[in-house]
């Protein structure tokens, strides 16, 4: 086994051995302790991923997908199916930022752990589950072990929103559960089609449409499509979301947002447009609309949200708008618009449910009408609040500028009345965007301090710091150099899009 193979199988064993091991340890922190070491070397072992031996510049037209380092061996012969795991430009900054979520959310439960739902081992252990299953469907190279990794989260995660979350938690994981199952039946469908028609799961294989037939292609993507934008989601397919972040307790909404969402954009990227190219060709006005439709519904939304979670929620279904419009330009421009808005998310996007989460414990109401005044009582608090919000809305040099701007390129040097039309569309609705943070930050930072904000405590606690502070650094690093994830992925996108030519 090389020392890339032996990666490969260390970054999924440790959260799962963690898993177990969390769970049978006596003593509700030491189970933490254990889980939260054992995401700390998941971590450690995603780092030597990077470059491999084909480095940043070892892709050529053929194969599209060229791991860095891969995994591949027998699993069920009859079948021809393969165990098969590759990490790539495309896929390690995710599997990076899905670590590095996980190890902050299991450090997080050193401090607190959410009330209502049991023991913090408990809990430490379905995070590193949901972490088992995110990570294989980012390194998963076969069709069929990408969607066992992919329905891996499903129950752990139900597990968490119903035994940790709010008050109406139980109807809110129904509901993410059975959207998610209507995904998943796609989702299988669509890998059968595939499979059937061209006689191999095997990913690289398959990226091109090799062995497919047009119609088939079409069959396949919109299939797969509409799996993926359950998981991501995007719009019309989306109203499972704001009450699962709003029942869903904190670890667990930083999670689902900062990269759970993010396994159906991977997945309509390397799967559905690498493996059907042509479905993708002719669907491709459909989704630039629907992306620009999530845009400005998920920022009208926003503008008339009162609760501080469910803004941040539906604030997603804009963002995952912008990086389903980069995607359907199918365009280097977009895709790496895509790429670079999936990571700007994830730290964003889970830095605010932090806060959100923080907010809420000490004041113990979402309301905005009940949280004027946070600068007054508690400015650290007020000021990473701000701070989150102004790189969310896309302000130049943070990182949530790149993948708006990108997008909105992107559509435009794709040309024609359509894709110009849904640029300035997409331009209009960041900047409603920026509108609903700004009213974010008027409502629960200025004014006179309410009263459930005027008996806070200025200081934060040193465990918050430690778990907001790398995200923090995050934002900037990849706002003022942005190399640092569109570098890797330069090469692939090319080759995935030499496809189409």
């Amino acid at each position: 086994m090389t020392f890339g193979e032996f990666l490969l199988v260390a970054v999924l064993a440790l959260p799962a051995l963690g898993a177990v091991a969390a769970a049978a340890t006596p003593g509700d922190r030491a189970g933490r302790l254990v889980g939260t070491a054992a995401a700390g070397l998941a971590l450690l072992a995603t780092l030597p991923l990077l470059g491999g031996d084909h480095g940043w510049f070892g892709y050529g037209p053929r194969p599209a997908v060229q791991p860095w380092h891969q995994l591949d061996l027998p699993w069920v012969p009859g079948l021809d199916l393969r165990f098969h795991l590759g990490v790539d430009g495309i896929s390690w900054p995710l599997v990076v930022l899905t670590a590095l979520l996980t190890l902050l959310c299991c450090g997080y439960t050193l401090w607190r752990v959410p009330a209502g739902g049991g023991s913090g081992r408990a809990l430490v252990a379905l995070l590193l589950v949901v972490e088992v299953g995110i990570l294989g469907t980012f390194l998963a190279l076969d069709l069929v072990l990408f969607f066992l990794f992919f329905e891996v989260v499903l129950l752990p995660m139900y597990a968490i929103i119903a035994g940790w979350g709010g008050e109406d938690r139980r109807r809110a994981a129904r509901k993410f559960v059975l959207y998610t199952l209507f995904g998943s039946v796609l989702l299988l469908v669509g890998v059968y089609v595939v499979v059937a028609a061209a006689g191999t799961a095997d990913v690289v294989a398959l990226t091109g449409g090799s062995g497919l037939s047009r119609g088939t292609q079409l069959a396949a993507f919109t299939l797969l499509a509409l799996a993926f934008a359950v998981k991501s989601p995007l719009w019309p397919l989306h109203s499972w979301l704001p009450d699962a972040h709003t029942q869903a307790p904190t670890v667990g909404s930083v999670i689902l947002a900062g990269v759970l969402l993010k396994m159906g954009t991977y997945g309509l990227i390397r799967v559905a447009v690498g493996v059907a190219p042509e479905g993708a060709r002719w669907a491709a006005p459909v989704l630039g609309v629907l992306a620009v439709a999530a845009i400005l519904v998920g920022s009208l939304v926003c503008l008339a949200q009162d609760e501080l979670k469910r803004l941040i929620a539906y604030s997603s279904v804009g963002h995952m708008g912008f990086v389903l419009l980069g995607v359907a330009t199918l365009t280097a421009t977009g895709l790496q618009a895509a790429l670079i808005g999936n990571i700007a998310h994830g730290v964003i996007t889970g830095l605010l449910f932090f806060l959100a989460g923080a907010i809420k414990d000490r004041t113990h109401t979402g309301s905005l009408a009940d949280l004027s005044g946070l600068r007054e009582t508690a400015p650290r608090l007020a000021g990473l609040l701000g701070f989150a919000a102004v790189a969310s809305l896309g302000l130049p040099g943070l990182a949530g500028f790149w993948g708006e701007a990108f997008a909105v390129i992107a559509a435009v040097r794709r040309g024609g009345g359509l894709w110009t039309t849904l640029a300035v569309l997409a331009a209009l609705g960041g900047a409603l965007t920026a509108a609903y943070f700004l009213r974010l930050l008027r409502r629960v930072s200025h004014g006179r301090p309410s009263p459930a904000v005027g008996r806070l405590a200025p200081g934060l606690a040193g465990a918050e710091l430690t778990a907001w502070a790398p995200l923090v650094l995050l934002a900037l690093a990849v706002g003022l150099a942005p190399a640092l994830v569109l570098s890797y992925a330069t090469g692939p996108v090319n080759a995935l899009l030499a496809v189409f030519d």
